[in-house]
C-alpha cells in the first residue's frame, strides 16, 4: 500500500525532465544570512539566484543584497528565462550565487557557480548531498565547501507552492563556499529560528488571521 502521509509526500522526488518546482520558505532563506554568512556587509554586493521560480528567494536576498538578479530556466511570470548551466554569464560576473537547485542538477549548479561568483556560493540541498563518491570526486575532494550549514529544524517544501503548515520527511542544509575563506570546512548547526524569521509578508495569498493562528502556535 503506498504511503500518502503528508510527510513522506513531501519529500522531493522528482522525473528528470521536471521543473523540480519546491518554493524555498522564506525564513530559510533569512537564516543563511543570519546565522551562516553574516546579514550586514552586502548591501555593496551583487547576487545571482539561477533558479527563482516564483522569486520566493529573490525577493529575500532583495533584504540584504544592494543587487539581485533572478533568473529561471521556465517560465514562473517572475524573472528572465534562462539557463544557469548555457547561459553566457562572464566569469566573475556577480558576488554571490545563492539558490536553491534542482537537485538531480545541484553538482553542474556547484560548478557553474563557482565560475559566476567573485566571492563565494550558497546552495540549499538535501542533507544527503554530502553522500556520493561522484559529488565527492566531481566536487569535494578539490573544492570542497567552506562551511555546511545544517538546519536543525525542518524544511518543509510542497511542490508549486508555500505552505506554512506543510510537513516534511527531508533534512536540508546550505552549503557555503565562501571564496575569502580560510581553513578547512567547518560544520555549522542553524538553531531554532523559523519563529523569529517568519513574516506575514512570506505569504501574500494567505489570510493574515490563519497566517497569526499558525505563527503562534510554535
Amino acid at each position: 500500500m503506498q504511503n500518502t502521509s503528508h510527510a513522506v509526500m513531501a519529500q522531493r522526488t522528482e522525473p528528470s525532465d521536471s521543473p523540480d518546482d519546491f518554493p524555498t520558505p522564506p525564513w530559510a532563506t533569512r537564516a543563511l544570512l543570519e546565522h551562516v554568512i553574516g546579514s550586514a556587509g552586502h548591501k555593496e554586493q551583487s547576487c545571482l539566484e539561477p533558479a527563482c521560480g516564483a522569486g520566493h528567494m529573490a525577493k529575500v536576498l532583495k533584504e540584504y543584497f544592494g543587487e539581485v538578479r533572478a533568473s529561471d530556466a521556465y517560465e514562473y511570470g517572475y524573472a528572465p528565462v534562462r539557463d544557469f548551466l548555457t547561459y553566457p554569464y562572464e566569469t566573475n560576473a556577480v558576488d554571490w550565487v545563492i539558490t536553491n537547485p534542482p537537485f538531480r542538477l545541484a553538482e553542474d549548479f556547484v560548478l557553474r557557480a563557482l565560475s559566476v561568483s567573485r566571492r563565494g556560493v550558497a546552495i540549499l540541498a538535501r542533507t544527503v548531498f554530502l553522500e556520493s563518491s561522484g559529488r565527492y570526486n566531481r566536487i569535494f575532494r578539490d573544492t570542497p565547501p567552506s562551511a555546511f550549514a545544517q538546519f536543525v529544524e525542518r524544511v518543509p517544501m510542497v511542490k508549486g507552492r508555500l505552505d506554512m503548515n506543510a510537513s516534511t520527511a527531508t533534512g536540508y542544509a546550505w552549503l557555503v563556499w565562501d571564496k575569502g575563506s580560510t581553513g578547512g570546512p567547518r560544520l555549522v548547526w542553524i538553531p531554532p529560528c523559523r519563529k523569529e524569521l517568519e513574516k506575514l509578508s512570506d505569504y501574500p495569498h494567505v489570510p493574515n488571521s490563519r497566517i497569526k493562528a499558525s505563527l503562534r502556535s510554535r
